[in-house]
């Protein structure tokens, strides 16, 4: 069926981006709101009160971004730089560069570091509070086995997925080699990563509509815990249509998650235990139209 949604559901934001976002992330603190795109742009919102806070032009597209505090945040572009924004001074300072661009950046409040992952096959550390150039500002670098696709942090820990399925899990206190050395149990190319906010594993998206939801204990009791499951398909004329899924968000504390698709669909999981349900999936048709569309199924078995 076809609703008008209620005002509390959201709505678009003023001045937005011209080309596609490739990265949105709230502030832990306030309902500031960071947005990285393909326009070559940076941009601070105050979502509530729906007003542009500040924007930085870049060199090439932004390919990821994250705050610092309210007010400033890093970048991580097309350009091959690493940069830091401030917004309440318009002022920015380019922590370092890499040799190809940069795809993925995180900051730590543990460490106080900027971490940066680029498809020159490194990972990089840097410190902000270092002087400006690179050679005073980068902490070490970190050679993978292939591209950085995507990056997820959670407390010490740090979990990097590359192109050729590989997924390494470092611990900031000790970044000489990873913690763990893992080969993603899907098939296909992965999308993206995202830690578990308890800390105890990632769940992983590829090109081919899966999901697989990871654990870091390594024991046998452990491991019996993981699974994937199948989303974002559908059928036509009895084809199976099967899309990526781009990104994966969990809520801070009550376990459920969101994948977002290709297929234009956010779904809604459950993912307390291993049999979840889908929750609903909502179809942003326009401003003014959401179709909504309960999916009440249960995941199918991980051998599927």
């Amino acid at each position: 069926m076809t609703v008008a949604p209620p005002s509390s559901t959201g709505r678009e934001l003023s001045d937005p981006p011209i080309d596609g976002v490739s990265n949105i992330r709230f502030s832990n603190h306030s309902d500031h709101l960071l947005v990285s795109s393909w326009d070559k742009s940076v941009r601070l919102y105050d979502a509530s009160a729906d007003v542009l806070r500040g924007k930085f032009m870049h060199g090439g597209a932004v390919l990821d971004c994250c705050f610092h505090d309210d007010s400033s945040g890093f970048t991580a572009s097309l350009d091959h730089t690493v940069r830091r924004l401030v917004f309440n001074y318009n002022k920015e300072d380019i922590l370092g560069r890499h040799d190809a661009p940069v795809r993925c950046i995180e900051y730590s409040y543990t460490t106080g570091q900027v971490i940066t992952g680029s498809w020159d096959k490194t990972l990089k550390c840097w410190d902000p509070r270092g002087a400006s150039g690179q050679e005073h500002s980068l902490v070490g670098t970190y050679t993978q086995p292939e591209r950085v696709y995507s990056m997820s942090l959670v407390g010490n820990r740090l979990v990097v997925a590359t192109a050729g399925r590989h997924v390494n899990v470092y611990d900031l206190r000790n970044m000489s080699q990873p913690e763990q050395r893992r080969e993603s149990s899907l098939k296909y190319q992965t999308r993206c990563v995202q830690c578990y906010p308890n800390g105890t594993g990632y769940a992983l998206s590829s090109v081919e509509g899966r999901v697989a939801m990871e654990f870091f204990d390594l024991s046998e009791a452990g491991q019996s815990k993981k699974y994937a499951f199948k989303c974002h398909r559908k059928t036509e004329a009895g084809k199976d249509i099967v899309y990526p899924v781009n990104a994966i968000a969990f809520h801070p504390i009550y376990g459920t998650f969101a994948t977002g698709g290709c297929d234009g669909y956010v779904n809604v999981w459950d993912g307390d235990n291993k049999k979840s349900h889908a929750l609903d999936a909502i179809f942003v048709r326009s401003v003014n139209e959401v179709e909504v569309k309960p999916k009440p199924k249960v995941l199918p078995n991980p051998a599927a």
